[in-house]
């Protein structure tokens, strides 16, 4: 399974400050994609994360560390420097392939 790219909007529709933030919003959808699948993070094979400033990636790779915290298999991963998204607030995005 591989997700569409998740990006750190509340459920409120709200876009928080800061790369961690945003990106615990990610790993919290990318979270319940999973579930409605029947897998978790275990089943995460590969992460693809984009941020737009290379002072973003502490803040993305803190929230990551804690997405895969119970893991034991850490999946690849690829983080990559972007120039922008859909919307100037959007500072990460966070895909995921999943085998169950």
């Amino acid at each position: 399974m591989r997700t569409s790219g998740q990006l750190g909007l509340a459920s409120d529709g709200s876009v928080p400050d800061g790369s961690e933030a945003q990106a615990d919003i990610c790993f919290g959808n990318i979270r319940a994609i999973l579930a409605e699948a029947g897998l978790d993070e275990s089943h995460v094979c590969h992460l693809t994360a984009y941020v737009t400033d290379r002072n973003y990636m502490a803040g993305y790779m803190a929230a990551r560390d804690r997405f895969l915290e119970n893991v034991e298999v850490l999946p690849s991963s690829t983080l990559l420097i972007v120039s922008g998204f859909t919307r100037p607030e959007f500072v990460v995005e966070i895909e995921v392939w999943a085998a169950g």
